[in-house]
């Protein structure tokens, strides 16, 4: 059964702002909300290969493993500063935009996936956070962590469509301001840069 202080915790984890969330809200206010779902969806999807690493016990390999775990988070890290990178690098003529073309929602979904797939301390996360909820008397533990981790998963896109939905509603103060457009998608570009530093920072404790 899933109990109240699983669903409260999970629900305050989700609401911590990090770098999907960022994500999320710079696709939200520059592209609209059709192609917030689709970065909300790509940051859900990219917590599946995470998921299941804790469940079958492979987090256990990252822990150990100094190596494996510093090529996946410098993966991680490359990837966030070349985010940075092409964000700060569209501020000259930024402009408002529904890329809501298909291509256009595959793009964004796979850069959200990337996000999260590149953080090896989502796997330790699920390995140290999950097991806390599942009790000794459970006879599948793994079937029960999986069922945590999906409802943990629904709430991630469910959390991160209303944070979408707040940032297109946002839309509506920087349309018609290229100085506002500007320093925004400098804010973003900066985000993603000091995310990707303080994932350089992190160790696998």
């Amino acid at each position: 059964m899933v109990s109240i202080e699983f669903l409260i915790t999970s629900l305050i984890v989700v609401l911590i702002p990090g770098t999907g969330v960022v994500y999320t809200i710079s696709v939200g206010i520059f592209r609209g909300f059709r192609t917030a779902v689709a970065a909300s969806l790509g940051c859900t999807l990219g917590i599946v290969p995470s998921l299941v690493a804790s469940v079958v016990g492979l987090s256990l390999i990252l822990h150990t493993s100094a190596v494996v775990f510093q090529c996946i988070k410098f993966a991680g890290v490359a990837y966030l500063l070349y985010l940075a990178w092409m964000t700060w690098k569209d501020t000259g003529g930024m402009v408002l935009q529904d890329n809501s073309s298909q291509t256009g929602l595959i793009n964004v979904a796979l850069k959200g996936f990337l996000i999260n797939i590149l953080n090896p301390k989502l796997t330790i996360f699920f390995m140290a956070f999950l097991p806390q909820f599942v009790p000794s008397s459970t006879e599948n533990g793994m079937l029960s962590m999986g069922l945590l981790g999906g409802i943990f998963m629904v709430m991630t896109f469910l959390v991160f469509v209303g944070y979408g939905a707040l940032a297109n509603l946002m839309r509506k103060y920087v349309i018609g301001s290229e100085v506002v457009a500007k320093y925004m998608q400098r804010t973003f570009a900066a985000s993603f840069a000091l995310l990707g530093l303080k994932l350089a920072t992190t160790d696998e404790g």
